[in-house]
Order: structure tokens, then C-alpha cells, then sequence
């Protein structure tokens, strides 16, 4: 009787530390998907960010000088 319930007693904390331990496989998994994700979005938006800015530049370089304006006329009293 008494081996009986030390045999239950280590099958079920062997089965919560399997629980435990696929649990923590899964959140590593997790982080590891998140930094990946995140890492990429960096990327992605330092990427659009420099083309962004260089065609900023480029408008900036290919805009016309704007004319010289007219003086407005004196008004008439």
C-alpha cells in the first residue's frame, strides 16, 4: 500500500515537471518568435526610412529655385 502511493506520488510529479517543462519550451519558442518578429520590423522600418529620406533629399535637389515675387503694390489711399 504504502509503495503504491509513493509509485502514484512520483508519476504525478514526474507528470507536472513534463507540464512544466513543455511550458517552457513553448515560451521559449514564443520569445524567440517575438525577438525575430521585432528584429524584423526594424529592419524593415530603418529600410523604408533611409528610402524615405533619400527621395526627400533627391525632391529637395531637384526642385526649381521658386521665382523672385513681385513687391505688392502701395495701396491707395
Amino acid at each position: 500500500m504504502v509503495e503504491n502511493s509513493r509509485d502514484t506520488a512520483r508519476a504525478r510529479a514526474d507528470l507536472r515537471f513534463k507540464k512544466q517543462e513543455e511550458a517552457a519550451t513553448v515560451r521559449q519558442k514564443a520569445m524567440a518568435e517575438y525577438v525575430a518578429e521585432s528584429d524584423a520590423r526594424k529592419a524593415k522600418t530603418d529600410k523604408l526610412r533611409a528610402l524615405r529620406l533619400a527621395k526627400e533629399a533627391e525632391d529637395l535637389a531637384n526642385t526649381p529655385a521658386a521665382p523672385a515675387k513681385k513687391p505688392a503694390r502701395a495701396k491707395k489711399k
